[in-house]
């Protein structure tokens, strides 16, 4: 076995994840236009509100069964989970394909098809949290946070390639991006058949039972631990703010500045660059420079300024480098977060919180576009985005106060590792 294949493997599995919800999301509201042709008046006159229920049902489903993966994990080992959900994601994608060619079968019919397709996407995505306890399970707390950085380049590179993959691919037809994710996923799954160790022994697995697990008791279980209860508030300020931007900003550039898809597309590209340069190459050096804490603290500041840029920018152009500042934050941020959660907790519980981590963005990419729905059509344009600001300040305040003891005591290892606190294993 390759020392490097888990690894690949683990890239290529969050990478296929996120390049089909890239290349299946901005294709939804042209999978969709088949609703106004139904016979039920409601559904005929609200084709975006189809197009939204979709998007929801994705993130609840990942929200709902996130704990659940990150708990089968830890009991039956994270390899038959990982290729499990692959198979499961090649499913839903050729069910988002199929679609397009059973309209004869009524309208109705072919939008129960793409909502179970989505919602079987949003059950099998939630496997990377899965892929976060894998790497928990083989790097060293040193390494932890380059791991999980490897898991934020592989959103962005997803991020930035899979809406013009989309795009491309769909000049063929509207089925043939859905089919190519499935083909990729499934690919994956043979790969990683051949390739992926279990990285969880049988000695580490829990033997507690996974039935019944429910993510609310879960996300209400973890908020109530208090080495990881500021950390974990942080993560859901954080992304509720990066939901309502990743939802809302196509609004706000058009109706604030006239952006058309093109414009809108080099934005996005621009935050897939600087989040696959963040994650993906820095994240080490800048781990060895300032230490989990500091970067984990810098980031969500500079993400909380360029919210607050992007909300008062004057001129178009200048939300290429407000959004830019958002993204470096996010790639600072997020993988340090991640990594000190995962360091405060045991070894046999890295799948449950990270499940539980994970269920805590879901619900977020739920509450995101709507709380920018709502402020964006009470107030202003502006709204969701100097609110953000203040919802991610308000999150530095909280995670800054727990970890500044780390800070200041932050011990340099001789190999140039970093120590933060002390990892916590029992509760």
């Amino acid at each position: 076995m390759k020392p490097r294949s888990p690894m690949l493997f683990l890239f290529l599995t969050v990478l296929i994840d996120l390049l089909g919800v890239g290349i299946v999301l901005p294709l939804m509201p042209y999978y969709v236009k088949i609703v106004e042709q139904s016979s039920i008046p409601w559904l005929a006159d609200n084709r975006a509100m189809v197009v939204g229920a979709l998007t929801a049902s994705f993130a609840l489903m990942q929200f709902l069964f996130a704990p659940m993966l990150g708990a089968l994990s830890d009991r039956y080992g994270r390899r038959p989970i990982l290729l499990v959900s692959l198979l499961g994601s090649a499913l839903s994608y050729a069910l988002f394909g199929v679609a397009e060619y059973l309209s004869f079968l009524g309208v109705e019919t072919v939008l129960v098809i793409l909502f179970l397709g989505r919602i079987l996407s949003g059950i099998t995505g939630a496997s990377i949290s899965t892929a976060q306890a894998y790497i928990a399970d083989v790097t060293t707390p040193e390494n932890r946070a380059k791991g999980m950085g490897m898991i934020g380049a592989a959103f962005g590179l997803g991020f930035m390639l899979g809406p013009a993959l989309g795009g491309l691919l769909s000049t063929i037809s509207l089925a043939t991006p859905a089919f190519f994710a499935a083909l990729l996923a499934l690919a994956n799954v043979i790969f990683g058949y051949f390739n992926l160790p279990e990285s969880l022994p049988p000695e580490r697995r829990t033997v507690a039972p996974v039935r019944g697990v429910n993510p609310l008791e879960r996300v209400h279980a973890l908020l109530r631990r208090p080495s990881i209860q500021p950390l974990l508030i942080g993560v859901f300020l954080l992304n509720l703010a990066f939901a309502s931007l990743q939802s809302n900003f196509a609004v706000f550039s058009d109706v604030r500045f006239g952006f058309g898809p093109l414009d809108n597309a080099l934005i996005f590209t621009l935050v897939g660059i600087l989040a696959v340069l963040m994650q993906g190459v820095l994240i080490r050096r800048l781990v060895l420079a300032f230490g989990e804490a500091r970067l984990a603290v810098m980031g969500m500041t500079l993400m909380a300024i360029g919210f607050v840029a992007i909300a008062f920018v004057p001129e178009a152009w200048l939300l290429f480098p407000a959004v830019g500042v958002v993204a470096i934050g996010s790639g600072m941020a997020t993988p340090s977060l991640t990594s000190l959660i995962s360091r405060r907790v045991a070894a046999h519980e890295q799948g449950t919180t990270l499940g539980g981590t994970q269920a805590i963005t879901s619900l977020t990419m739920i509450a995101g576009p709507i709380f920018a729905g709502v402020t964006f059509d009470s107030i202003d344009a502006g709204a969701p985005y100097y609110l953000g600001g203040i919802l991610i300040a308000a999150a530095v305040a909280v995670v800054g106060s727990a970890l500044l003891p780390a800070i200041r005591q932050r011990v340099e290892q001789p190999q140039g590792g970093v120590v933060i606190g002390r990892m916590e294993t029992t509760e």
